[in-house]
């Protein structure tokens, strides 16, 4: 039995679904592979296919099993058309050489020209590395890149943080001028911002080249190209080497669920027909997206988008995915409108079973290119397994996101009075999570940015956003937003995953929305960019914001937070809205009434020792009243618990930091300088062993946070089987709505 099953009893009546799921994957990579080889092995067709340089001459290569003659064109040739056609070499190969060093050269622009269904037609070559658009025609054509002009990587020691603290950025939009930003700008100013913010994960999205700028890099064209709308390629790798010499990990957003339409400047009818690549009829159609859907039980396309994803690794170093619109590809209606309340519909015929296939096939080579890769789904459906190895009986993600989370609040935002929240259900909504499986937290991404809807702060703040965010002006409803702002942000990453993700400028409440450059507004930029100066200019409350989301990060970082996978519940205030959990080694207190301060609150604790004031939202440093005392609150005893006693202001989120007294004889193990270990070796023996009660001494010491005993969680925390039914819209869907 596969271990899924181990975690997910309720998924045992679908047993001979996972058996199949497995089946496949090992079926198909039979199919793949020959004998002895590796996924590695097999996704190199970015080394055959496209442009060559050779010792005296070029290789141009295709794949079009459908065409009657491909020809090259360009300005190597004066753009004849067909003077240089290729030959054809086997199993839908083409191949041309072109003798000469200076044949082709870097920059040279050419077109793919394809006679198929008795028609002519120009495209852009399948594994074009850079593809430029004519500013005076409006065309795109491809431009040769020389391989020959290999980058001066200086990251071969890189190493990634344990723990994912994600900053999603566009690199077009991240600077403050209204124009698109390059590779090198958005490397050199928004980088060390990054940094300094505490973030230690970048995942950039619109990378992989798409013609339409406002697309945010969802229709791509190109799969093999580094978008030209912020520089050349080499920009794009200077930008990545930079990033890991500040420690950075970065993350590609990669689209592989389906493709631009365009034909001309897409992959779409390359060869004379829609089933290259996609599926035929309206299967090949994403009735939402206006897109292209892969067909991905063909071998040609699994070649093409396996090696598309060791190639951004391999040419760019890349450590690892997001992988966007899985809900899309796990679904033949694409999830849309499903509403995921029964385990039934993610074992069906609607199932795409030829998808999951592809997805473990490419977290299996993934971590054959780098076993310290990370990837991410983009998932709101919940699909079982998706974050578990494929041995496992899994999909092999890293963690998926937390799209009920964004949603959760924006409703609860725009829906109820701040005196009807319900913290309850918000912490169960914080801990609804698969077993055994990763989830990356967040209260907005991008999605939530863009026109049509809000960002958190702009909910909150609305028009008083425009007149009273000056640090000398007093108004009600900013203090609120500013408040909420802080809170809502601390309570999701302290309770809502394994991993947290902020979007760019949101970490301290940027204005508005994104609105790319289109013809209904003028074709302007003022909504697509950032305003960087709103935090540095020390007159505005952003900075505000902006320093409390950089101490929130560096406490939890500091204290390996997301080691504890799951938070533990010490207390439950409904009608004061007030909640307190612990978390490895820090005590969260939030009380969000928006007017009734708590005083002489006695919280659980399961051992003896003091908590120290870390963080508090309602310090002056972040735009508060000073109300919390940063004192050491030495625990109680009552009835032989264990209780700190605790003042938590109105809409004010606290942060305590734990120290523990020791049993005895762990303080005389622990003073020996023989016993110095690490921080490993503290959570292996917190692991292995849990001593029985003993009596305490009355010395404090430092806690170790590894060294936690197992805390038992009330049922409203442990109940992550059931939820209430939600109602699922195409991209901005809740995530599963019963687990039973």
């Amino acid at each position: 039995m596969y271990r899924i099953l181990e975690l997910n009893p309720q998924l045992k009546p679908f047993a001979g679904d996972i058996d199949l799921r497995m089946f496949l994957y090992h079926s198909t990579k039979g199919r793949l592979l020959n004998e002895d080889q590796t996924l590695l092995d097999f996704a190199n067709a970015y080394n055959y296919y496209g442009f060559h340089h050779v010792d005296g001459g070029w290789y141009y290569r295709e794949w079009a099993p459908s065409a009657y003659q491909l020809y090259l064109e360009g300005d190597f040739n004066g753009w004849n058309k067909t003077s240089h056609p290729l030959k054809h070499v086997g199993n839908g190969n083409w191949e041309l050489y072109l003798e000469g060093d200076d044949a082709l050269w870097e920059g040279c622009k050419v077109k793919t020209v394809v006679d198929a269904n008795m028609t002519r037609t120009e495209h852009i070559p399948l594994y074009a590395r850079r593809v430029v658009q004519d500013p005076k025609t409006i065309t795109f054509a491809c431009e040769v890149v020389d391989d020959r002009d290999a980058f001066a990587w200086t990251d071969q020691k890189f190493v990634g943080e344990e723990e994912l603290y994600i900053y999603e950025a566009h690199v077009g939009m991240a600077q403050e001028a209204g124009k698109i930003g390059t590779y090198r700008e958005f490397a050199n100013k928004i980088l060390p911002q990054i940094k300094k913010a505490g973030y230690n994960t970048v995942q950039l999205m619109a990378i992989m080249e798409h013609p339409y700028y406002g697309s945010f890099g969802y229709q791509v064209s190109s799969f093999y190209a580094a978008s030209s709308w912020f520089g050349k390629p080499k920009d794009l790798k200077y930008l990545v080497n930079k990033a890991h010499k500040l420690g950075l990990r970065v993350l590609l957003d990669v689209v592989h669920s389906h493709a631009v339409k365009n034909t001309t400047e897409g992959i779409n009818m390359f060869d004379g027909t829609t089933w290259q690549f996609f599926h035929d009829g309206p299967k090949g159609d994403h009735p939402a997206w206006d897109t292209k859907c892969f067909d991905y039980g063909k071998t040609g396309v699994l070649h093409f988008l396996l090696s598309n994803l060791k190639f951004w690794m391999t040419e760019y170093h890349f450590d690892g995915f997001r992988f966007d619109g899985v809900t899309s590809m796990l679904y033949h209606d694409h999830g849309l409108g499903t509403d995921f309340n029964t385990n039934d519909k993610y074992f069906s015929y609607n199932t795409h079973t030829e998808a999951i296939t592809y997805l473990q096939l490419a977290n299996e080579l993934i971590r054959q290119v780098n076993p310290k890769a990370i990837t991410i789904a983009e998932d709101m459906s919940g699909m079982p397994g998706m974050c578990l190895p494929i041995e496992d009986g899994g999909i092999g993600f890293d963690y998926r996101l937390g799209m009920g989370l964004p949603d959760m609040w924006i409703k609860t935002v725009k829906e109820k009075k701040d005196e009807d929240w319900n913290i309850g259900q918000m912490w169960g909504d914080m801990c609804l999570r698969r077993p055994g499986e990763n989830t990356v937290a967040y209260v907005e991404s991008h999605d939530q940015a863009l026109v049509g809807d809000k960002t958190m702060i702009f909910r909150l703040a609305d028009a008083a956003m425009y007149t009273d965010m000056d640090k000398a002006t007093h108004n009600p409803v900013i203090d609120r937003a500013i408040a909420l702002h802080k809170m809502i942000r601390l309570f999701t990453l302290g309770g809502g995953g394994e991993a947290y993700l902020n979007f760019m400028g949101n970490e301290f409440g940027h204005p508005e929305w994104i609105d790319f450059p289109r013809e209904g507004n003028g074709w302007s930029f003022h909504y697509c960019r950032r305003q960087w100066s709103l935090k540095e200019n020390g007159y505005l409350k952003y900075q505000w914001l902006n320093d409390f989301d950089e101490d929130m990060v560096k406490l939890t970082k500091e204290n390996h937070m997301f080691t504890q996978r799951m938070a533990d519940l010490l207390l439950l205030k409904e009608p004061e809205k007030t909640i307190v959990f612990y978390r490895h080694g820090l005590l969260f207190a939030l009380n969000f009434h928006p007017s009734q301060s708590l005083t002489n609150v006695l919280v659980p604790v399961p051992q003896p020792g003091e908590y120290t004031v870390a963080l508090c939202s309602d310090d002056e440093k972040y735009g508060g009243q000073n109300l919390v005392a940063h004192m050491v609150y030495p625990t109680k005893m009552f009835d032989g618990k264990h209780y700190v006693e605790l003042y938590i202001p109105a809409r004010t989120a606290i942060v305590l930091k734990e120290r523990v007294i020791l049993p005895e004889d762990v303080q005389q193990e622990a003073a020996k300088p023989a016993a110095k270990r690490t921080f490993k070796k503290a959570a292996e023996n917190s692991a292995e062993k849990k001593a029985a009660p003993k009596k305490r001494s009355t010395k404090a010491v430092d806690a170790e946070p590894e060294k936690k005993p197992t805390r038992k969680r009330t049922a409203k925390a442990a109940e992550t089987e059931k939820k209430p039914t939600r109602k699922r819209t195409s991209k901005k869907a809740q995530e599963q709505t019963d687990l039973k």
